[in-house]
């Protein structure tokens, strides 16, 4: 695959990942922009993941059916023309319908990514390819509350949908002529039933998680949950008897795959309760703009960034998805501690160093499964991925950012959640030293390759 074409696929991985965090720094300005209630406001930001979370899996199946580069395509028109709908929209219901149909819209572009990433490459530029992939898949989030602060500051709210515009714009007419084509595949049917009932439970799932911090917890929160559990239970009963099945669970049977994508996910989902509370820490404990703590997060991402692009050329990878996560789990308390009274010039190495560790354990694992499971099931292991992260960051808000509101101070609740997601992070380490022994004891054989697979074998590496 040339270069410009991962380019546009990761240009276009971080245009939809990072929507979901750049809206939260201008939610006061749409508040008054469109005397919006804080119930519209939930629903401004968790739409998009509620949308984006039910129906990834989806996508990732009408990728194979209907080709990966034509449905990267139709998610980036039918998401940027989503976001045109939200920086035009009149009044507060028209802004949640362009952000539920943004987030569908996603869930068509991200599967797409990964998936072509994995059939386009091999070797080395494969592991490249998906260490820049990790780095800006895990980086969206910051990106996004660095990118806010900046628009707002600048220009109000409007303008934080508007540049998807011209981006999208741009994407889609270069995606055209670079994105590999892929010939067409013996189409199935698209498992109707099996959407419908993972659509059903993640919706379940995710609603209790998004809006039920906000209303303490009901007795109805439980309810959906646990009717949500239930309803991916039976999604998994069913795709194993399904005659083509919405999902290859099959490939959670392939050595370490079911552990690395635990660890995987975890190490997402510390990030996310991490960025979290340390962002309401510095301003609601110390005082400090949205912008200003956007902005305090650019050395954790210059240490992702500079252990996500150099571990592929290390001749020794094997221990990092272990090492990454227990580095990451040392360095985040004390960085709960350096803050917890005000800012200090010493948290900015800690936060290099927390970055570095994220990286070394998410990047190669990602690489590893990717490896293990096969070029022909790329579109699971895709879905896979990105559903788990999205609930691991949905379930990281929750979970740890009440922990941190419930503390009677700022810097306590800080300090709470780094101690907790230390020990998330050292499940990461072991579920990540499953997936390392697994595949370094048996390494895993050529996968029967996709019909498609060889145009993309000549536009490979």
């Amino acid at each position: 695959m040339r270069r410009g074409s991962l380019v546009v696929l990761l240009t276009g991985q971080v245009m939809v990942s990072m929507d979901g965090s750049i809206v939260t720094v201008a939610l006061p300005h749409i508040r008054t922009g469109l005397h919006a209630s804080d119930a519209l406001l939930q629903l401004v930001t968790g739409g998009y993941i509620l949308a984006m979370a039910s129906l990834v899996v989806t996508g990732a199946r009408l990728g194979d059916l209907y080709g990966h580069r034509r449905l990267f395509r139709c998610g980036l028109a039918g998401f940027t023309a989503a976001s045109l709908a939200c920086g035009l929209a009149p009044d507060g219901p028209a802004l949640v319908a362009a952000r539920f149909a943004q987030g569908g819209s996603a869930a068509l572009v991200l599967p797409q990514v990964l998936s072509l990433i994995q059939l386009g490459f091999s070797g080395p530029a494969r592991a490249r390819a998906l260490g820049l992939y990790s780095m800006v898949l895990a980086l969206g989030v910051a990106i996004g509350q660095i990118a806010g602060g900046l628009i707002v500051s600048a220009a109000g709210w409007r303008p934080v949908f508007l540049l998807n515009v011209p981006v999208g714009a741009v994407l889609i007419a270069v995606g055209s002529r670079s994105l590999p084509g892929g010939r067409e595949r013996a189409r199935s049917r698209l498992d109707v039933p099996g959407v419908l009932v993972l659509s059903t439970a993640m919706t379940a799932v995710v609603v209790p998680l998004v809006f039920g911090q906000e209303e303490g917890r009901p007795p109805w929160t439980w309810v959906c949950l646990a009717a949500g559990c239930a309803g991916l239970a039976v999604f998994a009963w069913y795709e194993r008897r399904a005659a083509s099945p919405l999902l290859d669970l099959g490939v959670l049977r392939a050595p370490g795959v079911a552990p690395g994508l635990f660890a995987a996910c975890a190490v997402m989902g510390a990030y996310t309760g991490l960025i979290f509370s340390l962002a309401l820490h510095l301003q609601s404990g110390l005082g400090l703009s949205p912008l200003d703590a956007g902005l305090a997060f650019l050395p954790y991402t210059a240490g992702f960034a500079a252990a996500g692009l150099s571990w592929p050329r290390l001749p020794v990878r094997g221990p990092l998805p272990v090492a990454g996560p227990l580095v990451f789990a040392a360095a985040a308390p004390l960085i709960a501690l350096t803050v917890r009274h005000g800012w200090s010039p010493l948290v900015i190495p800690l936060l290099v160093v927390a970055g570095a560790g994220h990286a070394a354990g998410f990047s190669p694992l990602v690489e590893r499964l990717a490896a293990t499971a096969g070029p022909a099931r790329a579109s699971a292991v895709s879905a896979l991925t990105n559903t788990g992260t999205l609930l691991a960051n949905t379930l990281a808000i929750a979970t740890l950012g009440g922990v941190y509101l419930s503390a009677r101070t700022s810097a306590q609740g800080l300090l709470q959640v780094t101690v907790l997601l230390a020990a998330l992070l050292c499940l990461a380490a072991a579920g990540a030293w499953r997936t390392v022994a697994a595949t370094a004891t048996r390494p895993p054989r050529p996968a029967a390759q996709p019909p498609e697979l060889g145009v993309h074998r000549k536009l490979g590496a």
